[in-house]
């Protein structure tokens, strides 16, 4: 089946758990998210009125701790996208929005370590260790190298993601409730939304390719070097899956796809009419498996596939019974509050925190000057 086939399938797929990119390629999206999340509630934050001159080299004072120029632009060259032919006021303002990310983080990081919440060495080391594993030392060094950060600059945005996340959870996220009653009225007003308008099919894959990508990456760094490889592979691992072993465990340390690797091979759920689309034969292959059912070796254009079926939907209204539409609501409406909660936290904590914010200071006193 041709590559742009499986394209229209991952499409069609949702419901499912996220497919994610390699690990640390995603940790540093999530970071990035962080970023923006923190830095959106700053937009409306007063500035300190400033009666002396800026500290030199520091960009901006969260309760006396100073968050200086060179903090500030190695964070810039981390996390900010640098289009190519950016203008100084385009740059200015990404930078300022950096810095805005770095003040929220600052004060929650002074707030979790008044409570005594500051994230240890052993769980800085089992992150980085999760985020090493699927990769060797050279290309984890290469990757870092490509956002302009050392091994320590790593550790330290780990331990602060750690921290942030301790408070929150401890703050914020254990005294949120959500009642069989919140439940009930979610499913009463969201009915329509619970109603399949066709089949669908909740896939898994394993997959191999013939040529190795350096930017795929699995738990046990295994990429075929060509075709013959990527056929005695596949057939490996049909061979673990009929002697019983198990197929996300297998995905995650052998496949070679980057969008479900990492994600156990899991696609979500793919709608039938998405498999018709991409190949007539493909639909009624998948549809003919029974639940947990795994296919023989598929060949298509970008390499080997071994298809599973982890469960199928069929069209119709899903019920309030359902323990999956339950479970789905409770997660809507926990991530609803939740997110609702950080940000008038986030609020609170700037509030109460003493800022100046010298570059602002600074851009503001020399709007309009000739450069």
């Amino acid at each position: 089946m041709a590559a742009d086939a499986w394209t229209e399938v991952r499409k069609g797929g949702h419901y499912g758990p996220l497919a994610l990119d390699a690990p640390l390629q995603w940790w540093f999206s999530q970071m990035k998210r962080s970023l923006v999340f923190l830095a959106v509630g700053l937009a409306g934050l007063p500035l300190m009125s400033c009666k002396h001159a800026p500290p030199a080299n520091v960009a901006a004072e969260v309760n006396s701790h100073a968050i200086t120029n060179a903090e500030l632009e190695k964070a810039y060259q981390q996390n900010a996208q640098q289009p190519e032919g950016a203008s100084a006021d385009q740059i200015m303002v990404q930078k300022l929005d950096v810095l805005g990310s770095l003040i929220t983080n600052e004060i929650m990081m002074q707030k979790a370590e008044k409570l005594g919440l500051t994230a240890v060495d052993a769980d800085v080391d089992g992150e980085l260790t999760k985020m090493k594993a699927p990769y060797t030392k050279e290309e984890f060094e290469k990757t870092l190298a490509a956002r302009h950060m050392t091994l320590d600059d790593l550790r330290g945005q780990v331990r602060s993601k750690l921290t942030v996340e301790k408070l929150i959870n401890k703050e914020i996220t254990s005294h949120i409730t959500i009642t069989d009653a919140d439940v009930t009225n979610f499913y009463t007003s969201n009915k329509a939304n619970f109603n399949l308008a066709e089949p669908q099919i909740h896939m898994a894959q394993l997959m191999v390719t013939p040529t190795p990508d350096p930017g795929i990456h699995n738990l046990k760094n295994s990429k075929a070097q060509n075709d013959k490889e990527a056929r005695l592979k596949i057939e490996e691992l049909l061979g673990r899956l009929k002697r019983g072993e198990d197929f996300a465990m297998l995905a995650q340390n052998y496949s070679e796809d980057s969008s479900s690797a990492s994600n156990g091979g899991d696609m979500g759920f793919v709608p039938e009419s998405a498999l018709e689309k991409a190949n007539p034969e493909l639909r009624k292959l998948v549809v003919s498996l029974p639940v947990n059912g795994v296919s023989g070796i598929i060949h298509t254009q970008e390499g080997y596939r071994i298809l599973k079926v982890i469960s199928k939907e069929p069209a119709g209204q899903r019920e309030l019974n359902d323990p999956r539409v339950q479970q789905n609501i409770r997660d809507t409406l926990l991530n609803s509050k939740d997110q609702l909660l950080k940000a008038a936290y986030y609020e609170t904590a700037r509030n109460s925190a003493k800022i100046a914010n010298y570059l602002a200071q600074s851009v503001l006193e020399n709007a309009g000057k000739s450069k």
